[in-house]
């Protein structure tokens, strides 16, 4: 399987290249030429695995034997085995047709846990193969970073440079952080918000000269493909369990990067029956703008309850565009050239074929608190806050009526 540029001008590359990669050459991220296909029969089959056997089920196409069968299993087994619930990810019923996928279970209580433990594994893996080591560099609002650290603190062969918003991450999530002993663990506090420091690990991508010879730069932000690959698993794994695929499934994504609704979206060019991907946003609602009113810009940052989702630009949103825009590499490269210096429209054609799929909601932080009320009390399960902004987009959609709501939990 090869991988392309959504700018269209950066080589193809194979699953390890990419990995090893991150952000393509031309600026674009990397997305696979062609997608695995899974059947009806081949989903209903999927009845009954545990998560680890459905996870090398479907992450295997992606790989295309770089690690041999053995040995993948063993990398993914190892990755989940941390897992705090012996489901990884189980269902959770709160209200009529309405559920909670939780994705909180891992070492570091974050959904990012999912990627990033499989993620730290695979690198360490195929440098250890190629007798090479590498540099991570990545920015946080919070939780990639422990989620990161956590993935890749045993790795041998990476050193790891996380960066952090001075004073914008929670107590818990810097502890988690800035505690991890070990030499290659290193963490940054940056004056400025999570944008700034996704724009210097950007530049740093752009201008690598400040690297020890010998050593390359790695992605562990979403911009990685292997992020957005594990994530796919979980749509699966939660639609199979509510019928797929004899039934559709919804899901409602609390949202800020856009790369954990883009695996969803994923799952359904897969094969996957998904009936609506749901954007939730607080009020950093650039993706909920587009959706309304088909133009995308930046606007000040607002810092709020779910601060994982506080961001002005979601780096994800390019891989849709790319197949909205008919896997237009020209077009995607013209429209980030115009974003750099201003606000953009989307054309009508790629809209209507977005919003055939996606819907969208903005939830204030007094509608987050609500929600979080309203459902410990009517069925005592406690919500964080990026959790309930997926159950109020949920529970408002009306989608249950029709169809099994799912909200990730959490951002």
């Amino acid at each position: 399987m090869k991988y392309i540029s959504t700018r269209g001008s950066a080589p193809a590359l194979n699953f390890e290249d990419v990995l090893l990669t991150g952000l393509a050459a031309d600026g674009g991220l990397y997305v696979p030429e062609t997608l695995p296909h899974f059947t009806a029969t081949e989903i209903a089959s999927m009845a009954g695995m545990d998560y680890p056997s459905l996870a090398e089920f479907i992450i295997a196409p992606f790989l295309d034997g770089c690690i041999p069968a053995d040995e993948l299993r063993e990398i993914i087994v190892s990755s989940y085995a941390e897992f705090r619930h012996n489901a990884v990810a189980p269902l959770v019923q709160i209200d009529a047709n309405q559920w909670v996928l939780e994705l909180f279970h891992g070492p570091t209580l974050a959904f990012k846990d999912f990627a990033l433990q499989l993620l730290g594994r695979l690198l360490d893996h195929l440098l250890e193969r190629r007798q090479e080591k590498v540099v991570i560099m990545g920015a946080t609002s919070g939780d990639t970073g422990s989620a990161a650290i956590e993935g890749c603190r045993k790795c041998s062969n990476i050193d790891i440079f996380i960066l952090h918003p001075h004073d914008r991450v929670s107590e818990v999530q810097r502890r988690q952080m800035t505690t991890v002993a070990g030499d290659n663990i290193h963490n940054l506090a940056v004056e400025g918000n999570f944008d700034d420091c996704q724009a210097m690990v950007k530049a740093s991508f752009n201008n690598r000269g400040f690297l020890p010879q010998g050593r390359s730069l790695v992605a562990v932000n979403s911009i990685n493909w292997a992020r957005i690959m594990a994530q796919i698993v979980y749509y699966f794994y939660a639609a199979v369990a509510l019928g797929a695929p004899h039934r559709a499934v919804a899901f409602s994504v609390p949202t800020g990067n856009f790369g954990d609704i883009f695996a969803g979206y994923l799952a359904r060019q897969m094969g996957l029956p998904v009936a609506r991907l749901l954007i939730a946003t607080n009020r950093n609602d650039v993706l909920h703008r587009v959706m309304t009113d088909s133009r995308y810009g930046r606007q000040p940052l607002e810092h709020t309850l779910s601060p994982s989702m506080d961001i002005t630009v979601s780096s994800n949103f390019e891989r849709l565009l790319f197949d909205l825009y008919d896997r237009d590499g020209a077009a995607i490269a013209d429209l980030m050239r115009r974003f750099d210096s201003g606000d953009i429209a989307f054309s009508d054609a790629a809209m209507q074929r977005a919003r055939e799929l996606f819907g969208s909601a903005c939830v204030s932080d007094e509608a987050t608190c609500a929600q979080i009320a309203a459902t410990y009390r009517e069925c005592e399960y406690l919500l964080d806050p990026h959790s309930a902004i997926g159950v109020k987009a949920a529970l408002d959609s009306g989608l249950s009526a029709q169809t099994p709501v799912v909200t990730l939990a959490t951002a």
